[in-house]
């Protein structure tokens, strides 16, 4: 899997072929959550950093922007929905 990848991750860095797999792997398994998982999981971090629903939902808007393909514009309501249902 991405052979290639973790060759030139090989070369380039100082990872070791399994280290390098292993980094390749996690990268795409963070990619590969999906909108309403990483809105969910990104709550309970900001949640677990003490900062109220008004900032995290400003924070969570901000990151989506950010993911590798950006999901389109949520607003307040849906990201609460995706939270609480």
């Amino acid at each position: 899997m991405h052979d290639d990848l973790v060759d030139h991750l090989t070369r380039s860095t100082p990872l070791q072929r399994g280290e390098a797999l292993r980094v390749v792997q996690d990268v795409l398994a963070y990619f590969d959550e999906t909108t309403e998982e990483f809105v969910r999981r990104r709550h309970r971090e900001l949640q677990g950093q003490g900062l109220l629903n008004a900032a995290i939902f400003e924070q969570i808007s901000a990151d989506l922007g950010y993911r590798a393909v950006a999901p389109p514009e949520l607003t307040l309501r849906q990201l609460r929905r995706i939270i609480y249902g």
